[in-house]
């Protein structure tokens, strides 16, 4: 899908302005049409449009100059295409100059060939929309946070920051749930730095893939000759992280037996290793993950309740990616940062339309995914600017449509309204036409028709 950008048309001629306007509405614009120089600096002033097509003669005092000097004082990222008659080619030439303190993106003599205005307002639109992009990347990097490796600018992950801090200095033990790759290890390791145990041990184990007996010695120690193998006794995780913090990644992979074991653990600080009768007291503060829903694995049996009850003190979710979308710049720009240094590389950024296409990804393996992508694109990227030819080939090809950026829509039409709420809509369900009806409050057959009615399919 083609980009769907606002073009004002500024013409005196009010059946060429038509004309023009009506060859881009079929090219996917949306248009608005003034005659003269006053209402299209008045227009600029209540909407700034992507792209401005103007006369360069205009009847009145305003002239097309006026009204690209005035669109760029207003918004630099706007861009301005200039229609010129013939013999005025070389007055159109000098407002292309990169010298010129105004400068036009191109210019279209007259008699207009509507293929070709096609063509250099698309190029435009493009450019436009990735101007505004870039500049909104930075506005976001401005009031972007770092907290302990948690970064982003969303709402949700700032509430996540909130509660670490408020938690940290306490002994509750935490609950830490979502997908893998969301970056609960992270959390873990952030509670503990920012607890008073920060000096002492915080030791990591993942549940998943061991047994009963493996996963007791693990977490409890074992003494000599408790099983085959135990030439010494050895200390367990409890005892290793005694004074600091146990982090239990994938709890809800614990065997049931295990379960009852951990509880006492957690309820009075006692262990006892494999193969000992004694009885060991242990000051561990505890911080659990999982992928897995606890409470329906509790209704089914497959979870204890009372362990459950006993590890959600605090809980804590990590949204996916995919809910988070406006931090993958930031990310992605924190993500290069590590890979020059882990690397050895330059690499500067990423163009606008590269970022696009990441922002737009399922990301089924969420920020550990995106951080492994982009280590990747350093280091086989031939530039020092990462561009869409350096994407992996599943991102490169992706058809997914992508968000054109938050517009006003002062001065449109109601069609042209609903063209762009509709695109808009469908960029950020990620072409989803299910999701997009029901988000639009009307069926899917309305939207399949309405998609046909704008050439939006």
């Amino acid at each position: 899908m083609s980009e769907t950008a606002f073009v004002l048309v500024v013409d005196d001629e009010e059946a060429h302005a038509e004309a023009i306007a009506e060859g881009l509405k079929r090219a996917g614009h949306a248009c608005r049409v003034v005659h003269n120089g006053a209402d299209a600096l008045a227009s600029i002033q209540q909407r700034p449009p992507d792209v401005v097509v103007t006369d360069y003669k205009l009847g009145g005092e305003i002239s097309g100059t006026d009204v690209l000097a005035e669109t760029k004082r207003v918004s630099p990222e706007t861009e301005v295409i200039l229609i010129t008659a013939y013999g005025n080619e070389d007055l159109a030439r000098d407002v292309l100059r990169p010298s010129s303190a105004a400068r036009a993106f191109d210019y279209i003599r007259k008699p207009i060939d509507l293929d070709e205005l096609r063509t250099v307002v698309d190029r435009a639109a493009r450019q436009a929309i990735s101007s505004r992009e870039t500049r909104a990347i930075r506005k976001q990097a401005e009031k972007a946070y770092d907290f302990e490796g948690i970064v982003g600018t969303s709402a949700v992950m700032a509430r996540v920051i909130d509660r670490i801090k408020r938690i940290a200095d306490s002994k509750l033990t935490v609950l830490v749930t979502g997908e893998s790759g969301t970056g609960k290890e992270l959390v873990a390791a952030a509670i503990h730095r920012n607890s008073p145990r920060k000096n002492k041990p915080m030791r990591v184990i993942n549940c998943a893939g061991l047994n009963e007996n493996l996963l007791e010695s693990e977490l409890f120690g074992h003494v000599k000759g408790s099983f085959t193998g135990a030439i010494v006794d050895r200390k367990g995780l409890f005892e290793a992280a005694d004074g600091g913090t146990l982090f239990l990644d994938e709890v809800g992979d614990m065997p049931l037996a295990m379960q009852a074991k951990l509880l006492r653990a957690l309820e009075n600080g006692e262990i006892t290793p494999v193969g000992s009768n004694d009885v060991r007291h242990v000051d561990v503060r505890v911080v659990a993950a999982t992928k897995r829903e606890l409470a329906e694995m509790v209704a089914r049996g497959e979870f204890r309740d009372d362990l459950f009850y006993r590890l959600k003190q605090v809980m804590i979710r990590l949204p996916a990616l995919r809910e988070r979308r406006e931090d993958i710049p930031i990310l992605v720009e924190h993500f290069i940062g590590e890979a020059n240094a882990r690397h050895g590389k330059h690499v500067r950024g990423i163009t606008p339309e590269a970022l696009r296409r990441l922002s737009n990804q399922h990301w089924q393996g969420n920020v550990r995914e995106l951080r492994s992508t982009i280590d990747s694109m350093v280091v086989l990227a031939t530039g020092d600017v990462l561009d869409v030819d350096d994407l992996p080939d599943h991102v490169r090809g992706s058809t997914d449509i992508v968000l054109a950026g938050g517009l006003s829509t002062a001065g449109l039409s109601m069609s042209d309204m609903e063209k762009l709420h509709i695109a808009n809509t469908l960029r950020l369900t990620g072409g989803n036409r299910e999701k997009a009806a029901k988000i639009l409050g009307i069926g899917a057959r309305t939207l399949y028709r309405k998609l046909k009615e704008y050439d939006l399919s």
